[in-house]
């Protein structure tokens, strides 16, 4: 498993989908956002539009070892983007309508890091290739209000977890790639 990480358009899916596209012809796309406005509807036609028409796309963000497990195909690359969406979407949708200043955040990670250890046993299981596309949240200031915070904080575990399972990680900073491991 490899983990590249970094800002926002900061270069890292053009990354992944470079080393994805060099390691296997055939590439399983996994896409974890999720249609809320007409913005987003836009980004996401967009970016299924910029992907070559051979690769395989899965949309969704749950339980993401058991699709790893059950739907990539020998000689296939996998890419997944983003963690950090997949993060949003869980936390949302675990929360339920509570109110974000009502949240339980310890309760919530329990949800998300379970979804996150299934993901890690299943990449330790593949034989494919797999590129995790991840947003670095943690170099600015403290975020201004709660939920922001423990999303932030959240999102750095996961991170952490992720870069210790990765074979390798790469910082990728203005389009520039640095391997940190």
């Amino acid at each position: 498993m490899i983990l590249i990480t970094g800002g926002a358009r900061s270069g890292k899916s053009s990354l992944a989908e470079r080393l994805a596209a060099q390691a296997c012809d055939r590439v399983f796309y996994i896409a974890t956002s999720v249609v809320t406005d007409g913005e987003m509807a836009e980004r996401v036609a967009l970016h299924r539009a910029t992907r070559p028409a051979h690769w395989r796309t899965w949309e969704g963000y749950r339980d993401l070892g058991t699709v790893l497990d059950q739907q990539v195909a020998a000689g296939e690359a996998v890419m997944l983007e983003c963690i950090t969406t997949l993060i949003t979407n869980l936390l949302f949708e675990l929360a339920g309508d509570t109110p974000p200043e009502q949240m339980d955040f310890s309760q919530l990670e329990v949800g998300i890091q379970q979804q996150i250890t299934d993901l890690l046993a299943a990449c330790a299981r593949s034989s494919a290739p797999i590129y995790l596309v991840t947003n670095e949240l943690g170099m600015g200031i403290v975020p201004e209000n709660r939920l922001a915070r423990h999303f932030r904080d959240i999102a750095g575990r996961v991170n952490q977890r992720l870069a210790a399972a990765a074979d390798q990680v790469f910082l990728v900073v203005s389009g520039i790639e640095v391997k940190i491991k």
